[in-house]
């Protein structure tokens, strides 16, 4: 007689178990209905987007390798005999945040790699919200009702700017200790309250015993709050306000032609973030950067010759380096002009202009709609050229920042490269704008080309009733007639008043959206 084994039941599987597991949690947080809108959510796929995730990815970099390090450093100014494996620094007495930084790097297992990546993490950080930014500004991103966000992205990137300069200055070696002799300079500049500024902030007379500990609690703890808080309220505005798109078909002013944020946008952008990681990680691992003990640490009795920051601060160097010095006596107060002028007014009046600009567009176009399509540059000449006029000014500045090396490269005087430079400051950006206005109209007018007369030549040549010849050329796709067409170009406004703030927003606004190239069918000012 055999015996016959009843069949095991199956247990539940993995799918119906989350289900009810979901459910049970939905009726106590309704994470479920809020998840339902994210996951919808549709995102534009262009690769001028994804400049903000490289922003994004390389700070939760800068985040992690950061958190490692802080188990190691030791953000103090007093004095220590070196005696660790780096050999032509045995002996030399230091402070004990070089000696750690040192120990960071040869004695921490791994913690040179860490070190470099953290570095390169914070160099591509900045250029990323830089081209962000560079984006938003020549697309018309900032348009109503993108004000805010334009104005969290740039307090974001001020913020950035002074986090970097802070990680820059912890290693207190001799490179980054003249950056902080040049930064007291700077507050001891301005009138009447610099000379107490620096004292507070170095803690005494230079260079002070405090210093270090101080960016160390900035660098650690106040600027990432802020940093996290402004990243978190700018992807909140991008998700309600949601995001801007090129025009094309099916694209317009109240919807979002794209990809939705799972799976299709989720599994891009995991992507994305194991490319980015992948490449500052090989870029520390082969391309050595800041190496400190080249540099030696920081005595007040010296200085280090070729001193450049990073880049991401050349300009401010540039600055300095051209302006003269010079100074005034004024009631009894001495007032240096340099570095006065450069290192603090001129960031202030170069970042209160960003800031204004939104608003000063605004006011001379008199648009105040809603616009969620992108902008293309040509149609827009002015705002192009005022661009592209402010990157080339960029430039120079940023040559002026290492004048020296480039002057010992090429053989080259000092002084007449700094009068080459001064120069170029005022002429470039003016040539710039020009060139980049008119190139802006001959792109227009190519439009209008093959928006009537095609593509491209198809080969064949057909004779006119006048006698004459003349190619055929291939007609354009129905998409790129749409998305020649499919744009808003502002029209000059008429002064509305006698004042001479009417009559003054009436000029602007000629100057700034008189030279056009009309398509056919549109209406032509003229």
């Amino acid at each position: 007689m055999r015996l016959r084994r009843s069949p095991k039941r199956a247990g539940p599987g993995p799918g119906p178990v989350a289900e009810r597991g979901a459910v049970a949690l939905d009726g106590r947080l309704p994470f479920l209905d809020a998840a339902k809108g994210l996951l919808r959510k549709v995102f534009p796929d262009h690769w001028s987007f994804l400049l903000g995730e490289l922003a994004l990815y390389s700070f939760v970099l800068l985040l992690l390798t950061g958190v490692y390090l802080t188990f190691f450093f030791k953000p103090a100014m007093g004095e220590v005999v070196y005696a660790g494996s780096y050999a032509p620094l045995r002996g030399i007495r230091m402070t004990e945040a070089y000696a750690s930084t040192l120990d960071i790097s040869f004695e921490v297992r791994g913690g040179l790699l860490i070190r470099q990546i953290h570095h390169w993490a914070a160099l591509v950080f900045l250029a990323a919200i830089g081209a962000h930014l560079l984006r938003i500004f020549f697309t018309g991103a900032f348009r109503r009702p993108r004000e805010v966000n334009w104005l969290i992205g740039l307090t974001l990137f001020q913020l950035a700017l002074v986090e970097g300069f802070a990680g820059y200055s912890l290693p207190d070696d001799l490179l980054s200790g003249t950056g902080l002799r040049t930064a007291q300079g700077f507050m001891l500049a301005i009138p009447l309250v610099g000379s107490y500024l620096a004292f507070f902030a170095f803690g005494g007379e230079w260079p002070g015993t405090d210093i270090v500990s101080r960016l160390y609690t900035t660098h650690i703890l106040l600027l990432p709050g802020l940093l996290v808080a402004l990243v978190t309220a700018h992807l909140i505005l991008v998700f309600y306000l949601k995001h801007t798109q090129w025009a094309g078909p099916g694209r317009t002013e109240r919807n979002v032609v794209g990809k939705p944020m799972f799976p299709h946008f989720a599994t891009q952008t995991v992507g994305l973030l194991a490319m980015v990681s992948g490449l500052i990680a090989v870029l520390a691992a082969l391309a050595q950067i800041n190496p400190i003990w080249k540099y030696g640490p920081y005595r007040a009795d010296q200085a280090s010759t070729d001193a450049q920051p990073d880049w991401y601060m050349g300009f401010l160097e540039g600055a300095l380096r051209l302006m003269p010095g010079t100074e005034t006596r004024l009631w009894g107060h001495s007032i240096a002009w340099n570095p006065l002028l450069p290192a603090v007014v001129f960031p202030l009046v170069l970042f209160a202009a960003l800031y204004a600009y939104p608003f000063l567009e605004q006011w001379i176009t008199g648009d105040r709609a809603e616009r969620h399509l992108c902008d293309r540059p040509r149609d827009r000449p002015a705002r192009t050229a005022v661009g592209v006029a402010g990157l080339t000014a960029y430039a120079v500045l940023l040559m002026a920042g290492g004048q020296d090396v480039l002057a010992l490269v090429f053989h080259l005087s000092v002084d007449s490269l700094d009068w080459v430079l001064r120069v170029a400051l005022f002429v470039a950006p003016v040539l710039a704008f020009w060139l980049t206005r008119r190139l802006c109209l001959a792109l227009q007018a190519d439009d209008r080309d093959r928006f009537t007369s095609g593509s491209a030549p198809t080969g064949f040549v057909r004779q006119t009733v006048e006698g004459g010849y003349e190619g055929e050329h291939q007609a354009l796709a129905p998409v790129q007639r749409h998305a020649l067409t499919l744009h808003n170009r502002p029209t000059p406004v008429r002064a509305a008043g006698r004042g001479p703030l009417p009559r003054l927003r009436a000029a602007l606004s000629r100057w700034y959206y008189r030279d056009r190239v009309t398509l056919p069918g549109e209406p032509d000012e003229e």
